[in-house]
């Protein structure tokens, strides 16, 4: 399939990488804000630039668009994606606003759109065979849940426009990091329905939104439990999700899955992997990417339903909106559904 890709920001070359990792897939041109830098890297990456997204929307050759823009800059592209019938696969968040999310998420439905997003935690060996063994029922009833994102970014990284902003980002280490965590987590495990949240600045950053956020939460499954989320945390940290069933005890971080249970049996599966948790916010593999961009093409081509569309995508940034709620309140906050 001949893919676009719309944003040549940080997470660009990883794209890049994955679509040329994969024997079906082909890079057909790209498309930056800057036209001196769209046709640098074009250059480099020995694909087209494109000149704008209607150029895009109207080129008949191009299957489907990986937009990877910051999210204060998808609505537009979106409209025009959408009207021309182009399938959108889209890097996290949504929008910047849990309302927002939502009208992006309707306007390809109503268009009939097939619409996914990129949480590639979802693709992950460990994270499959985790969601493999709760259908199962190998774990029991889940009673406790505890999610860790203990990451480290310096003030570099802040200081670059726009970033840890409500105006371009939607806010801080909940929309641009955790949300891979929150996601998996309501993924493997189903609906947070309220939370009672605090998100802080710490002294470690200058920026706008938060670098610090604690949780409790109430899941629909039964469970309650925590989440702990920082880019405050040198030198930083996998991110981990822990569960305690009444069969078993699971522990997700760094690519790897341990099942200890209750009988003494222990189980490992995946290979520890970077996730950018430090200093390095790219030092990661591609091959995640690649797996939910294969997966998409797929999907494409049978009509089933992707890895992560944007109707599932939005629970993750339900919760965040009811975590800002909860923080400015001090009260406990019920998380929000949709239409």
């Amino acid at each position: 399939m001949n893919i676009a890709l719309i944003g040549l920001g940080m997470v660009a070359a990883t794209h890049v990488h994955a679509i040329k990792s994969a024997p079906t897939l082909h890079l057909s041109g790209v498309l930056g804000r800057n036209p001196a830098k769209t046709a640098d890297f074009a250059a480099r990456h020995a694909t087209r630039a494109f000149d704008s997204a209607q150029q895009i929307a109207q080129d008949p050759t191009i299957d489907f668009v990986i937009l990877a823009t910051p999210p204060n800059a998808r609505r537009d592209i979106v409209h025009l994606l959408a009207a021309a019938g182009k399938p959108i696969l889209m890097e996290k968040p949504i929008e910047r606003e849990f309302q927002a999310a939502c009208d992006l998420v309707c306007i390809c439905a109503q268009a009939g759109v097939p619409l996914a997003i990129m949480l590639q935690h979802r693709a992950r060996e460990a994270s499959q065979a985790l969601k493999t063994a709760l259908n199962a029922g190998d774990l029991g009833e889940i009673c406790t849940v505890d999610l860790r994102v203990p990451w480290w970014r310096a003030q570099s990284y802040y200081n670059a426009p726009g970033r840890g902003t409500y105006g371009r980002d939607g806010g801080g280490v909940m929309i641009s990091q955790a949300i891979h965590t929150l996601d998996l987590a309501i993924w493997l495990l189903g609906p947070i329905c309220s939370v009672q949240a605090m998100m802080r600045q710490t002294a470690l950053h200058q920026l706008e939104a938060e670098d610090w956020a604690g949780a409790l939460l109430e899941m629909q499954c039964g469970a309650f439990g925590t989440l702990l989320a920082t880019t405050a945390a040198y030198p930083g940290g996998a991110e981990t999700i822990s569960l305690q069933g009444t069969k078993a005890a699971a522990h997700l971080g760094s690519g790897v899955l341990e099942i200890s249970y209750l009988d003494g049996r222990v189980t490992r599966v995946g290979a520890e992997a970077g996730t950018g948790g430090g200093a390095d916010p790219m030092a990661f593999t591609h091959e995640w990417h690649q797996a939910v961009i294969e997966d998409f093409a797929k999907s494409l081509s049978t009509g089933e339903q992707p890895l992560a569309t944007g109707e599932t995508a939005l629970e993750a940034q339900a919760v965040i909106d009811a975590m800002q709620r909860s923080s400015e309140s001090g009260q406990k906050q019920q998380v929000q559904r949709w239409c």
